[in-house]
């Protein structure tokens, strides 16, 4: 009998050209809508966005693929590859129907605190249903991949590091401590400790915050003092200098870094911190680090779009980038990194500004509809009904339904109809509807990639352009399907990316299915999203 000769090992490699990076940098920037990029172009310098596009693949029409666009959602969508209805993630806080409560999307009582509150520290993955690409690069390599996600916010961090990552850190602003909690290590590494006993957060607020050019040159923004921005806590108006210092005592103390740009600096020092004390990028696997900068969103909601705040966060964000860039050219060398940016979601414009300029808009009181849920659903079937009014979604008593021998479907849609009869409604949608679409124009398929059907609301309600559930009239908000919450900026930068840009329309769920096509691991498990042609150049 012939015995078959095994072929000598290298003789038949795996066919690429590119070496896999030695490190990823998922980096996600909270609430850049992709017009920012045009907007402060003159104004950025040459070592952050503009070196990630001119010696990167830019991406320009890139969207959110779901409603609603929010910050746990948009995390888990970027690192899973999918939307709501398979990631599970479907708001940063939903109506739990099993439990009739509220929860957080990375709340978990069964972990402790490490490094700070119990509050602030009792979180982890587990609401996530599916695995991310830094779960399926540790698959792929009997674990031996480090993966950490960073941020200031802890969902920032939690759900894009995964569930077998090594460590998820995220801010404490009772403490001024970086945290974590037991569902990833018994204590916090001596590094970290270290680094905590500097006092970082505490000596930024030491500063004020002035604009980092004459404030005169600030022409893509609307006037400083301005209606449309809300004051920090102990000012009448919305202008700077910031005498942070001073702030800090009617701004719930540390916590006031996350409304400044300086929160994004505070972020950069403990990500290039943790790659150095990690020594990520410098064994023989692949590492991956994920980093968020919440500052933008905190300012973005309080400020507006418009404001010279934003405008000035954008701009030094822009040096943090430079030099998280220089960092990683010195420590891994640019081709041994590949690096991607994007953003969570978008903004609305502020309502007062488009009410001043007699364009559309409109605002909603959730518990306010939630009454005339109630209200009408008591006159017509003797009982309220409603139990919440949540991210745009309407959660039924099926109890009290089926106790009363109503029909579901019937309910939900003389409901449906009501709700139709209200100012700003554009659309009301039921559960059972949505579960029984087939092909689908565009804003269904979004109603339907946000709707999970264990977790998701009985009735989904879409808002017409520019009305919101914002009800204060300075800031912004987000949470729609249109372009303005949707359209966000993609770069692909370093180990084997060229430099070029694309117009094609393209889902977030494509980042993952693409990383995962670079790095030649498996997508994450519930990934629904296609490769990126074209990235590629040697």
């Amino acid at each position: 009998m012939a015995i078959a000769c095994l072929p000598q090992a290298g003789l038949f490699a795996f066919p690429q050209v590119q070496p896999t990076p030695r490190l990823v940098v998922g980096i996600v920037v909270d609430q850049m809508r992709y017009d920012y990029i045009s907007k402060y172009w003159d104004k950025f310098g040459y070592d952050g966005f503009k070196r990630l596009i001119r010696e990167g693949y830019f991406l320009k029409n890139v969207h959110y693929n779901y409603m609603p666009t929010y910050t746990g959602p948009g995390h888990a969508s970027i690192y899973t590859g999918c939307t709501p209805s398979v990631h599970g993630i479907i708001a940063n806080n939903w109506y739990d129907k099993e439990n009739d409560r509220t929860i957080y999307c990375v709340e978990d009582k069964t972990v402790k605190a490490l490094g700070g509150s119990e509050k602030s520290g009792q979180m982890s993955p587990r609401q996530m249903l599916c695995t991310t690409l830094g779960d399926q690069l540790k698959l792929s390599d009997n674990f031996r991949s480090k993966v950490i996600g960073i941020a200031l916010k802890d969902r920032g961090a939690i759900l894009p590091a995964g569930h077998s990552a090594d460590a998820a850190y995220w801010f404490d602003g009772t403490t001024g401590n970086w945290i974590s909690s037991s569902f990833y290590m018994k204590e916090l590494p001596a590094w970290l400790n270290e680094f905590n006993n500097l006092g970082k957060a505490k000596q930024y607020l030491e500063n004020d915050w002035t604009t980092l050019l004459p404030i005169e040159e600030y022409t893509e923004s609307t006037a400083d003092d301005s209606p449309y921005e809300k004051p920090f806590a102990g000012m009448s108006k919305p202008v700077f200098p910031y005498k942070l210092k001073e702030l800090m005592a009617e701004n719930d103390r540390l916590n006031l870094i996350r409304s400044t740009p300086y929160g994004n600096t505070l972020t950069r020092d403990m990500a290039i911190e943790t790659i150095r004390s990690e020594n990520l990028g410098k064994g023989k696997s692949t590492d991956f680090i994920c980093i968020s900068f919440s500052s933008t969103d905190y300012v973005g909601h309080q400020f507006g779009p418009n404001a010279v705040e934003v405008e000035d966060t954008y701009l030094r964000l822009d040096k943090d980038l430079g030099e998280l860039l220089t960092f990683l050219d010195n420590w891994v060398g640019e081709k041994n990194a590949l690096l991607f940016l994007t953003a969570d979601h978008g903004a609305s414009e502020n309502a007062e500004l488009l009410k001043e300029h007699r364009i559309p808009e409109g605002r909603f009181n959730e518990a306010a509809l939630l009454k005339k849920c109630r209200s009408y659903l008591a006159a017509k079937y003797g009982d309220s009904l409603a139990l919440s009014v949540s991210n745009q979604q309407v959660f039924l008593n099926h109890k009290s339904i089926h106790a009363l021998k109503l029909n579901t479907e019937t309910t939900e849609s003389d409901l449906a109809d009501f709700l139709l009869r209200e100012e700003g409604v554009a659309n009301v949608y039921t559960s059972t509807t949505v579960s029984n679409w087939g092909a689908t124009s565009d804003l269904k398929s979004k109603i339907q990639n946000g709707f999970n059907q264990k977790r998701s609301g009985d009735l989904l309600i879409n808002y017409f352009p520019y009305w919101t559930d914002n009800n204060t009239p300075t800031g912004t908000t987000h949470g729609s399907p249109y372009d303005y919450d949707t359209h966000v900026p993609l770069i692909f930068y370093g180990n084997g990316i060229k430099q070029g840009s694309s117009e094609e329309q393209t889902d977030i769920t494509d980042i993952a299915a693409t990383l995962a096509y670079l790095l030649n691991i498996q997508e994450p498990s519930g990934c629904m999203g296609k490769i990126i042609g074209g990235l590629q150049g040697y």
